[in-house]
Formats: C-alpha cells, sequence, structure tokens
C-alpha cells in the first residue's frame, strides 16, 4: 500500500504561531501512540509544524487507555500498530467507538489490520510529513472512520 492509502499522555504542544503550512489543521486536536522515542518526537514536530496540537501522547497499550480516560475531544488519533509486541488495537477499539479518526503507522502492515479498521488510513514507516499532513486535512474535511 502507498502512503495514505485507505484500509478499506505526552506533554501538550501548541501550534507554532505563522508555522503552520495547512490552515485547516490548525488547533487539530491530535492523539498520539508510538512507542519510538525518535519516531514520537518527529511526528510530534510534525504536528506542532502543521498547527495542530498535541492532545496526549502515550508508549503502550496501558498508557494510551490511561490517557485517554482523561482525554479532550480528539480529532484523530496516530496510532503504530505494533508497540514492543503488543498490537494497538484495544486502543483503536476505544478511539473507534469513540468516532475519532485514525491512521495506523506502521513499518509494515498486518493482515487482519484492514479488516478490522476498513474506513481508517494506513502510513507506512517512514513516511513524509505530506503524507501525514494530507490524512489529516482529509480528516479535518470530514470523519472517515
Amino acid at each position: 500500500m502507498s502512503e495514505g492509502q485507505s484500509i478499506g499522555g505526552g506533554a501538550e504542544r501548541r501550534p507554532v504561531p505563522g508555522r503552520a503550512s495547512h490552515s485547516s489543521l490548525l488547533g487539530f486536536q491530535v492523539f498520539l501512540v508510538e512507542d519510538e522515542v525518535l519516531v514520537a518526537a518527529i511526528v510530534e514536530d510534525m504536528l506542532a509544524e502543521f498547527g495542530c496540537v498535541l492532545a496526549g501522547a502515550a508508549a503502550s497499550v496501558d498508557e494510551a487507555l490511561t490517557a485517554l480516560q482523561t482525554a479532550p475531544d480528539l480529532d484523530a488519533a496516530i496510532l503504530d500498530v505494533n508497540l514492543g509486541g503488543e498490537k494497538v488495537y484495544p486502543v483503536a477499539d476505544l478511539l473507534a467507538r469513540r468516532g475519532v479518526p485514525l491512521v495506523f503507522s506502521t513499518g509494515y502492515g498486518p493482515a487482519d489490520l484492514a479488516l478490522r479498521y476498513p474506513t481508517c488510513r494506513l502510513l507506512h514507516k517512514p513516511y513524509r510529513p505530506e503524507a501525514l499532513a494530507q490524512v489529516l486535512v482529509e480528516f479535518a474535511r470530514g470523519p472517515l472512520c
């Protein structure tokens, strides 16, 4: 699959004034689940560059589920599929029930991902900032999953 193709609690970061390249993403509340510190930092920087607000971040399923108990209304979530050998599915299921659009970020695509979440989006690592921005802009236009 190509980048962004449809597959059928960190500290809050504020948008960087004057640096947002996508006006529809200004203030867009995004939750991030990523277990690789460097990747998480890069994605957080991308989100800030787009004008998004990091509404929460977690590195494990347990951390994410705990953080989501007090998370604000979310506009989107970026989920690494494999978190240290554990699948992110319990987090994705919770977010999907809440109607939060999901983008899965992974180095590989588990075969059952398309079956479990047919309308969500998938970005293959490594992905370009433009690919993530495109998906988030589509989410800002209306829910896809």
